[in-house]
């Protein structure tokens, strides 16, 4: 099977990926996290972004249009009012940057730990789950079949 190969950002792309990390998630001292611009936590979302290349590219780029320039460039003020108004859109490459930076945020042992959580994989340990409202699913289950059964 061959796996699909998508290019890495550029230098210019990568410190203002850096930048709009710091200001989206930044760090608190409280709970004992960093800011998503860590390098560790950058440097996972480098290494995941795969597919979700090219809308991070197109977010990049227009978070450089509304900087008129580089994003990186900017002082701290700046950062923030463009990339809080910026990932506020509703706009795929806007949700595609802030998902990808979330999600390696959430991978970092350091801010799973800061959760109460222990940083391992579910299995085999597994994770209890309180048991809920069953009869939620009733609407589901009332449904109609929507698939057709194997031969």
């Amino acid at each position: 099977m061959q796996t699909q190969s998508f290019p890495s950002l550029s230098e210019a792309e990568t410190a203002d990926l850096r930048a709009v990390a710091g200001v989206a998630i930044p760090a608190d001292v409280g709970f004992g996290v960093p800011a998503a611009d860590d390098p560790t936590i950058l440097a996972d979302i480098l290494a995941t972004l795969g597919r979700d290349t090219g809308d991070v590219r197109a977010a990049l780029a227009e978070l450089s249009v509304l900087a008129k320039g580089p994003f990186a460039n900017l002082d701290n003020d700046q950062r923030d009012e463009i990339a809080t108004a910026y990932l506020a859109g509703s706009g795929v490459p806007a949700r595609t940057l802030g998902r990808v930076m979330l999600q390696a945020y959430y991978r970092d042992d350091r801010v799973v730990r800061s959760l109460g959580l222990e940083p391992r994989p579910p299995f085999p340990k597994g994770h209890t789950l309180e048991q809920g409202d069953w009869s939620l699913l009733d609407p589901v289950r009332a449904r109609p079949k929507l698939w057709r059964d194997a031969p």
